[in-house]
């Protein structure tokens, strides 16, 4: 049953380290096509800034998954450094559960959010409701409770051969 689960988030991994790369490549993309077209053909465009924040949230959401899976998530671990071992591995244990609750939160509010959202249009882009907008939220957030449950079950992950892939260290 653990490998599985284990594969299944090496999976997931994966996928949301490809759309929060993805969403990272067409932000830097869209960004100067909005400036080009407002400070070159003078003429502003309605959907760079709507699409770029859109992008911004899902990188910064799904990518936050990734990143604390990986372990490359900021820590300041001064305190815990000179700690005894028992006494660290119990930080880190309250540290995932304070990790599940805040994401059980975020997962919860902003659930709620796209719901009372999800018919209001977006003036600037009109294919998209507000909330479609801020699914990468409630998204990102489940991503990231499924990974604090693999830790909180499994351990850190953080040397599984897919998390290394691209570290050269």
């Amino acid at each position: 049953m653990s490998e599985r689960y284990l594969k299944w988030m090496d999976r997931l991994y994966l996928l949301a380290m490809a759309i929060a790369g993805v969403s990272l490549l067409v932000m830097t993309i869209v960004i100067p096509i909005g400036i080009f077209s407002r400070y070159v053909l003078n003429r502003g465009e309605s959907w760079p800034e709507p699409i770029a924040i859109i992008c911004m949230v899902t990188f910064t959401f799904i990518g936050a998954a990734v990143g604390y899976r990986a372990g490359s998530h900021i820590a300041v671990n001064m305190l815990t450094d000179r700690l005894p071992e028992t006494l660290k591995n119990l930080c880190a244990r309250i540290v995932d559960l304070l990790m599940l609750l805040i994401s059980a939160l975020m997962f919860w509010y902003s659930f709620w959010l796209c719901i009372d959202l999800w018919e209001q249009p977006v003036a600037e882009f009109p294919i998209l409701t507000s909330g479609e907008s801020y699914l990468p939220l409630p998204v990102g957030s489940a991503i990231l409770i499924l990974f604090v449950l693999e830790r909180l079950l499994f351990g850190s992950q953080e040397h599984r051969p897919v998390v290394l892939i691209g570290n050269h260290s």
